[in-house]
């Protein structure tokens, strides 16, 4: 019979401080492979997690899950975590329907505080928590893990700001510093780590501290602050002035986030101290994994079903992705407008700006996580005499809705917002559908936003959004595989109002918009109609917003309009629709079919749309039945 593994003695958190160093450093290695096994098989965030191995193990050797709450930033990293508070055996179904989320969840574990996946918001949270404690009395330790990619949110400043000022909270900020955010993290305080973690002198001389020191008991606080004042002192001799100390927060670090021993020694040292404490630990993104450390895009950030050795794909992409047609388009309109500039907060690859950055480098801007500084520069850049394209993920337009609607929209500024992965997206849980756009952006004064059905009119609408010199346009597109083409067999209207007839049926009383994505949908939804005797006429408007006004002329002429959005229905596009109608005292009933108002579980795109009745077999049921039970002066929408 094998011996049993270390990771198969791994029940809880508190088994890690029954083990010696050399089980320790086995139980790493046994968790490295045990991620690359199983997130090579269900996708996954496998590079941030190959890096904090160690730091999890230690995190959890010193502090006491769950009385002492453990959050990460952002919850992608916390794989690790997972394993080691007792749901390795769940690891076959992550991210996948009823299985295992992709970030932290408290459903699943008493473990989990906060269901963290956007991030900056760890520090916040950390603060709140150690406040809360401290009111009650209770001695409890808050740990926040904070990627350094993290920090370049301006929210995280706000919460240390906050921090500095209440030197009594017992708070350990763990910085998980790989330089890395997807990838390679931007600005000042990048700088300022790097040179952290850089210095040969401020290396050689912790070096000689650590081999001085070795084995000299620790005796509480008098030693720690001893050490601490000493580190200090090399600090500003031998290295950049540390910010966080100048915020007036205990600084420990720079340490190595691969040294098991060394990282429990630390932490405790944070943990006895009783105030705030941040400890800056340099990992390395992938470690353990060859292909993931050599892949220079992102080292393996987040990745599909791969071979666990190679790291290729186990699938081939045979087919575009709306984020490849946009890569194109961009470049495209970078060759033709030397005014056109970029603009991505850490997602220059994700969103398909790496090709633009290739072709122009002068021309594109990261600003790192920072969605409200992305749009408020942008907005500099355009009064500038530029026009930036901004790129995000649908849901993080969220949070710069206010940036647009008050320095974008309101100083009538001229840029473009490309919003990736918008709708159903599935996998990553409910932070990441991006089902919530159209409707906060269908509020701002005079924005204008798009959603192309296809290649072709995605493309005509990069081209005319960059031509407006005096609003804010926004184009949105899925993350899934490019559709066909698909061609419209007449217009209506023209520009922003153009409408789109993708399918005329003679004598129809029933008229199917198909909004971007939905487009496809809503034919399949026609054919299925046709079958039971209802023909239906399709229309795409390729201009969501404003509401097209030829779209409510040709909507009156019908009884029955049905709407079709991968976007909330409350506020959304059909019912902005519907109120036109109304306001024009058209007789036509409305049906709008999206996604509901509540947070949607992760599972696969398909899975979640059969979820909440948005396929074609499940609207076409629905509106079959509206058809069935209209009323007697509508007997022409009746099937024959």
């Amino acid at each position: 019979m094998e011996p049993m593994s270390v990771l198969e003695t791994i029940t809880s958190p508190r088994d890690l401080r029954a083990l010696s160093r050399r089980q320790l450093v086995q139980l790493a290695a046994e968790i490295r492979s045990f991620l690359i096994t199983k997130v090579s098989r269900t996708g996954g965030h496998l590079g941030p997690n190959l890096g904090v191995v160690e730091l999890t193990m230690a995190i959890h050797r010193v502090f006491d899950s769950p009385r002492d709450p453990i959050i990460f930033d952002t919850g992608h990293q916390s794989y690790v975590h997972k394993i080691l508070t007792g749901r390795a055996a769940g690891f076959d179904q992550l991210r996948q329907r009823g299985g295992l989320s992709g970030y932290p969840e408290p459903a699943e574990s008493e473990h989990d505080w906060v269901a963290n996946s956007h991030a900056s918001t760890a520090l916040s949270w950390a603060e709140g928590l150690a406040k809360g404690f401290r009111l009650r009395g209770e001695a409890r330790t808050v740990v926040a893990v904070v990627g350094d990619g993290a920090l370049t949110g301006g929210m995280a400043w706000e919460a240390l700001n906050n921090i500095a000022a209440r030197q009594d909270l017992r708070l350990v900020i763990v910085v998980n510093d790989n330089g890395r955010s997807y990838t390679p993290t931007v600005g000042g305080l990048a700088n300022h780590l790097a040179g952290l973690r850089t210095d040969r002198r401020y290396e050689k001389t912790l070096t000689l501290i650590k081999r001085t020191v070795t084995g000299m008991p620790l005796v509480g606080r008098p030693v720690y602050d001893l050490m601490h004042g000493f580190k200090t002192g090399v600090k500003d001799v031998l290295a950049p002035q540390s910010m966080f100390s100048d915020l007036g927060i205990k600084y420990m670090g720079p340490l190595d986030g691969h040294d098991i021993a060394s990282l429990t020694n630390h932490l405790e040292q944070a943990r006895h101290f009783g105030g705030p404490v941040i400890v800056h630990c340099v990992t390395r993104k992938g470690r353990g994994f060859q292909a993931a450390e050599e892949h220079e895009e992102d080292q393996f950030h987040a990745v599909g079903r791969i071979n666990e050795i190679t790291g290729e794909p186990l699938s081939a992409s045979v087919q575009a992705t709306w984020t490849d047609a946009f890569a194109e388009a961009m470049v495209h309109i970078g060759q033709r407008r030397p005014d056109v500039v970029a603009v991505t907060a850490a997602m220059l690859h994700p969103t398909g700006l790496g090709r633009f950055a290739a072709a122009f480098p002068d021309r594109i801007f990261d600003v790192g996580i920072a969605e409200q500084h992305a749009i408020v520069s942008a907005a500099g850049l355009a009064r500038s005499g530029l026009h930036p394209v901004v790129a995000l993920y649908a849901t993080f337009v969220n949070r710069a809705f206010d940036q647009v609607l008050m320095d974008a929209a309101l100083h009538r500024t001229g840029m473009t917002i490309a919003l990736d992965r918008a709708g159903v997206t599935g996998t990553d849980g409910p932070s990441h559908n991006g089902m919530w756009d159209m409707t906060l952006l269908g509020l701002i004064p005079g924005l204008q936003l798009a959603a192309p059905r296809d290649q072709a009119r995605l493309v005509a609408a990069l081209d005319r959004a960059v031509d407006v010199s005096d609003a804010v346009t926004v184009v949105r597109y899925s993350k899934e595989r490019l559709p066909d083409a698909i061609e419209e067999v007449a217009h209506v209207g023209d520009g922003l109002s153009r409408v789109d007839v993708l399918r005329r049926s003679e004598g129809a009383r029933l008229l199917i918009v198909g909004y971007g994505q939905c487009a496809g949908m809503a034919l399949g939804v026609a054919d299925r109609l046709r079958d039971e005797g209802v023909p239906a006429t399709v229309v795409d408007p390729l201009w969501a917003l404003p509401v097209s006004p030829d779209l409510v002329s040709l909507a009156a002429g019908y009884d029955v309009v049905v709407t079709m959005e991968d976007n909330l229905v409350e506020g959304g596009i059909g019912q902005r629709l519907r109120s036109r109608l109304a306001e024009s005292h058209a007789a036509t009933r409305v049906m709008t079919f999206g996604i509901p108002q509540r947070f949607l579980a992760h599972g696969s795109r398909d899975e979640v749309l059969d979820e909440i009745g948005l396929t074609a077999a499940q609207v076409s049921l629905r509106v079959l039945g509206e058809v069935l039970s209209a009323a007697p002066d509508q007997e022409a929408v009746r099937p024959a």
